[in-house]
């Protein structure tokens, strides 16, 4: 029997492959995500950047330096969390997703949650809260709420480069991390 470990390694080796959409060929390396096979919380954000891209590993940059540091305030410890991307290599000049790059990823993250099945999974931002929640929804009116979706358990907040654009972003983001610990609490078995 294949194991979630195994399933998740044979996810990233296709990712790590993939050239569905014109992103597989100007990446230096694709960013399949990384943490636990059996994670509580999936961190989902919306594309790799210059040093993710450098590196293969995803939120290494300036922003993923916020995001580890905001997981380590709640206590999270490796294993009990994934961190990933929608888009898994970097759009030049760190432009926007387009639509098409958007559909070629998407079975990459879908079945990622559905191998991880973590309890939360947090849309960091408005790219990452629209492909999983819908374009009907506003990041400024739905963040730190939950919502559930098909028996999957959703909370969105901003994204942690809102802080490097605007410090005035940190108590909110901080907060929503907190009520997330509280959160993953709550929907322990």
């Amino acid at each position: 029997m294949t194991t979630t470990v195994e399933l998740l390694d044979a996810l990233s080796e296709q990712i790590r492959s993939c050239r569905l959409c014109k992103l597989g060929e100007s990446r230096t390396n694709a960013v399949p995500g990384e943490g636990g096979a059996q994670a509580k919380v999936m961190f989902i954000g919306e594309a790799p950047g210059a040093d993710e891209d450098e590196q293969g590993r995803p939120f290494v940059g300036r922003a993923g330096k916020l995001l580890r540091k905001l997981i380590e305030h709640i206590d999270l410890e490796d294993g009990e969390y994934f961190i990933g991307n929608i888009l898994k290599c970097r759009p030049p000049g760190n432009r926007d997703p387009e639509p098409l790059e958007v559909e070629a990823c998407k079975p990459w993250l879908f079945a990622q949650i559905a191998v991880v099945k973590p309890r939360v999974v947090m849309p960091l931002g408005r790219f990452a809260m629209t492909l999983l929640l819908g374009p009907k929804l506003q990041i400024g009116k739905v963040r730190g709420t939950v919502i559930e979706r098909d028996g999957q358990v959703f909370m969105p907040t901003y994204h942690p480069a809102a802080i490097l654009r605007s410090p005035r972003y940190q108590k909110v983001i901080v907060a929503d991390f907190e009520k997330l610990a509280r959160l993953i609490l709550e929907l322990e078995p």
